[in-house]
């Protein structure tokens, strides 16, 4: 079987990849494809996410081993291979390319062609650059907020602690605080 995935960019409108890969295939595979159809070094961190229908991540699948403290077995992409996790059209994953400022790509298994295979992925259609794979930090620098909680409180230099009317805080410890059970933490 071959998987057909979609892969756009929310930095970039124009940006738009179709990559064919066969169904038996790796993540590692599928991350070499992506590497290679978009231009990004591979000397990156990256892992793929699988997601729900509104993309919140589920499950990570590294590029590398990560020595994680918890309980939770850890899946590396050169082991996992793309059948066993993916089985529907329309399933969506996110491929962090940028660890340090939680960008990705979302990709989406657009089609499933049974009876056919492929020897390697092929990208069938590329539109549009990449995004850059690293972010300008310069540019970051210009969009980040600056919270200077000393003697200010957000911008009001007349703000004093004192002055905060608790009146409107009685009875919220009594409040009974019921988790969702979507909730990730």
């Amino acid at each position: 079987m071959i998987f057909k995935f979609l892969i756009l960019s929310d930095e970039v409108d124009n940006f738009k990849r179709e990559i064919k890969i066969d169904a038996d295939a790796t993540f590692l595979d599928f991350y070499n494809a992506i590497i290679d159809c978009t231009g990004f070094s591979n000397k990156e961190m990256a892992s793929f996410f699988l997601c729900d229908n509104k993309w919140r991540k589920k499950q990570e699948i590294t590029l590398v081993e990560m020595d994680t403290y918890s309980d939770e077995d850890s899946y590396i992409m050169e082991e996992c291979i793309l059948s066993d996790y993916l089985e529907d059209e329309k399933q969506k994953l996110m491929f962090v390319f940028d660890y340090f400022n939680e960008r990705a790509l979302f990709i989406e298994l657009s089609e499933l062609i049974p009876g056919k295979n492929l020897k390697s992925p092929v990208c069938t259609l590329s539109v549009g650059e990449a995004p850059k794979q690293i972010a300008d930090i310069e540019v970051m620098k210009s969009d980040t907020v600056s919270l200077d909680m000393g003697e200010t409180f957000y911008g009001d230099e007349s703000f004093e602690l004192d002055e905060l009317d608790r009146e409107g805080f009685d009875g919220l410890d009594d409040t009974p605080a019921e988790p969702d059970t979507n909730d990730l933490y």
